[in-house]
């Protein structure tokens, strides 16, 4: 009896050792978990990492045990020839939303394991199926879903201590990438279809409930106008957007909308007929900025019918008058244009708008076009 008790004892004792192991979370002190990520166009990154530290290191790390050059046989896992992990203990992995392309190269959307082979003036970066891995102790190159060829950079001017992954130059469709460790800079451009995937995007989200929201299907269609795309599906958007038995509303702003739609689809006739009941909706800084949208467009002759119409409907208050001031200059008038200058100026609302408004007629008292 006596040695059942003890056994039991013994194996009760294993089972909450084993507990607590799977359980207690410990303090991190080396190669902290990191992530990064950034969100161009529709497209979003996600990168997560263990950043090992130099510690004392400096010209100790590239091509030695820490970062090994080339395939090698890590003498663990599947001991097959591996690249280094680009990061310490676990897998580091890199995921992209959308299809993408690296350095030229298509990748799918979706998780990888992310590994470099390393070497003295160039490096090839592994984008792996298998992400769940640790390290790449059970790399696999039949899991290779790219491999890409890239130049590193080794004279950072400051030693960066923990190993990060920085993003540069953004913009609506690329960015550059690039693991940053010691001075060493492993940089790879990643680019997507900024149309593409948006229009994707907003496809999606119109098919569930936005699509019966009136704004959203405005903002859709205006998507569309603005990027030259998806125009008949567009006007189905805005068509919802301003039918009354839709619960859609006779705003300027969604009748604009359909109105560059259709002249940009060929309807004329019906463009003019929308325009005319859009200014009848619209207030007077809702024209303003129509009219500094067509200026912005090149569109300078029908810019200057917006400000006269606003001027028509709303008289010469502050902001027709800056608007008329600014349409005359766009279409080479400037004595009219340094007339309803220096209105505006007297009817300046702020300090702001009057400093605006004093350079606005000096350029025009020079004979100086006012800049779109």
């Amino acid at each position: 009896m006596k040695k059942y008790i003890l056994s039991t004892l013994a194996l009760l004792a294993m089972i909450a050792s084993q507990l607590l192991s799977q359980n207690l979370k410990m303090p991190v002190t080396t190669n902290p978990k990191m992530s990064a990520e950034i969100t161009i166009g529709v497209t979003q990154i996600d990168i997560n990492w263990n950043a090992p530290g130099v510690k004392g290191r400096e010209g100790k790390i590239w091509g030695t045990n820490v970062a090994n050059f080339g395939f090698i046989n890590l003498g663990f896992g599947s001991a097959t020839a591996s690249p280094w992990r680009a990061g310490a203990d676990e897998n580091t992995t890199i995921a992209f939303s959308t299809d993408v392309t690296v350095e030229g190269k298509k990748l799918t959307a979706g998780k990888y394991g992310f590994a470099i082979a390393l070497y003295p003036d160039s490096c090839i970066l592994v984008f792996s199926k298998n992400y769940s891995g640790w390290g790449t102790y059970f790399y696999d190159p039949k899991d290779d879903a790219l491999r890409v060829t890239v130049r590193q950079q080794k004279d950072l001017p400051q030693s960066r201590e923990l190993l990060a992954y920085t993003f540069l130059d953004p913009t609506k469709n690329s960015v550059e990438v690039a693991l940053e460790w010691e001075h060493w800079r492993i940089p790879f451009k990643v680019e997507t279809d900024f149309v593409t995937t948006s229009l994707t995007a907003i496809q999606r989200q119109m098919s569930g409930g936005l699509g019966f929201d009136p704004p959203s299907l405005q903002a859709a269609a205006r998507w569309c106008v603005d990027n030259d795309v998806n125009l008949d599906q567009a006007l189905f958007w805005i068509n919802s957007a301003t039918n009354p038995n839709l619960g859609g509303l006779q705003t300027f702003s969604a009748l604009s909308t359909k109105a560059d739609l259709l002249r940009k689809m060929g309807n004329e006739k019906e463009a003019k007929e929308t325009m005319t009941t859009a200014y009848d909706h619209a207030t007077v800084l809702e024209l303003h900025q129509y009219g500094r949208q067509l200026i912005s467009s090149k569109n300078y002759k029908e810019a200057l019918v917006v400000f006269e119409k606003n001027h028509e409907k709303n008289g010469e208050t502050w902001p027709v008058n800056v608007g008329l001031a600014r349409g005359y200059s766009a279409n080479g008038d400037l004595k009219k244009a340094l007339i309803y200058a220096k209105k505006a100026l007297a009817q300046a609302p702020d300090d702001l708008n009057r400093s605006s408004l004093s350079a606005m007629v000096k350029n025009l008292e020079d004979g100086k076009a006012l800049p779109q």
